[in-house]
């Protein structure tokens, strides 16, 4: 009984493949993923601020643009109250 036990632990890691050693390197290497992926999500790169800095001037240019058409309409209008 005690032979037939010993060798059936010797053959079980043979006959899983590796399956249980691949799943405990998961499970130790979880917290350090996690911490890693958790630091992603909370800093900027520099692609991601790039990209935001290039849609807030979009948006700047965007509204300054407005704001000098309707200066222009409006010195079109009345050219006596038009500033120059």
């Amino acid at each position: 009984m005690r032979k037939s036990l010993i060798v059936a632990a010797a053959v079980l890691p043979l006959l899983s493949g590796g399956c249980v050693a691949k799943t405990a390197f998961d499970i130790v290497t979880m917290p350090v993923k996690a911490a890693g992926q958790a630091a992603d999500w909370a800093t900027t790169s520099q692609d991601e601020a790039d990209r935001n800095y290039g849609r807030k001037m979009r948006k700047q240019e965007a509204k300054e643009g407005r704001e000098r058409k309707k200066r222009d309409e409006k010195c079109r209008k009345n050219p006596d109250e038009c500033e120059r």
